[in-house]
């Protein structure tokens, strides 16, 4: 893979995709979290995505995708962890389309739920999501309908990149924002953005430690597959990187940094207790960083994205309570 490929995301589609998105996933709550500042000796920038029918950002890309989408079209295919499964099955019933999607059976039963809630047909394979994915293409091959792949899709990438536009109309400039890494689009997107509004703000991504292979890759600058992963942070569980993505985002992204599962639960604890929300592991892998790396950004604004909160009573007994 060429260290730089030629840009697929652009910052103009990114705006027109804030004027055409579902308002019910955009202007999301933004705010400083006055006790986590004064503690950690940084100004932080929380922004919220859980508060939509499916709790979290990926309403936006799907919608954005959906809008450019031919009608012709009326039968698709995704595989999911859940969360961009759920922002499909949505905005799919909304346009009075078909969707199937793969999930592992290791999937987030709340998110399955939720998937087949929203009209979904739901499918699960496997014992991690890129299992769930390789049966998903083969089967969206065999039945001759598009797969629709997270991180792949510029449109997905640039749905979410409106958080960017959203972000940027706080009253200070920011320093830093400190991103979830999956599959990458939601970094492409706000990086993307950024790097064309406000250049001069560091963008970092943030990946599980026992599912490294987006920080892998980025770092050798090729796809790098692992083995197994094992982390709580399933909305960020990837074994096998997209290769588009990777190109996308090697000119968007300024450092990578990763989180174990201990400072993950531990950040989750604190946004409940000090904020008062409760968030899946993959929300709080920012906060979890800029924890563990405290003296990187003292004295900074920084901002972090509350991916989502499909969270089981029973994860939030084990992890949060």
């Amino acid at each position: 893979m060429a260290k730089f490929g030629k840009q697929r995301l652009s910052p103009i589609r990114v705006e027109e995709a804030s004027r055409v998105i579902n308002p019910l996933f955009l202007n999301t709550p933004q705010f400083i979290s006055e006790q986590i500042s004064k503690e950690l000796d940084i100004n932080l920038l929380l922004k919220v995505e859980t508060l939509n029918p499916i709790r979290s950002f990926k309403g936006r890309g799907t919608d954005f995708f959906l809008s450019n989408l031919p009608e012709a079209v009326t039968e698709l295919v995704c595989a999911s962890a859940g969360n961009f499964g759920q922002g499909l099955a949505y905005n799919t019933r909304t346009q009075q389309r078909k969707l199937t999607v793969f999930a592992s059976h290791k999937a987030n039963p709340l998110k399955i739920e939720k998937m087949r809630s929203f009209g979904a047909y739901v499918i699960q394979e496997g014992d991690d999501f890129d299992v769930a994915k390789a049966t998903a293409v083969d089967y969206a091959q065999k039945k001759q309908l598009m797969f629709v792949e997270d991180g792949k899709d510029p449109f997905i990438s640039e749905g979410a990149g409106t958080i960017a536009i959203e972000l940027l109309s706080y009253s200070h400039p920011i320093d830093c924002i400190v991103v979830p890494v999956g599959n990458g689009a939601l970094i492409n997107g706000i990086g993307t953005y950024i790097k064309h509004a406000s250049p001069n703000t560091k963008i970092i991504g943030v990946v599980a430690t026992d599912a490294p292979c987006m920080l892998l890759s980025w770092q050798q600058n090729r796809p790098v597959e692992t083995e197994s992963i094992s982390t709580i942070a399933d909305g960020i569980a990837v074994r096998v990187p997209v290769p588009e993505a990777l190109v996308d985002m090697h000119p968007l992204v300024d450092e990578m940094l990763m989180v174990s599962d201990e400072s993950i639960k531990k950040a989750m604890r604190k946004l409940c207790v000090d904020v008062g929300l409760v968030v899946e592991p993959a929300a709080a892998v920012g906060l979890a960083a800029i924890m563990d790396n405290i003296s990187e950004f003292q004295g900074m604004t920084v901002a972090t994205i509350l991916t989502g909160g499909n969270i089981t009573p029973e994860q939030v007994k084990a992890w949060i309570v």
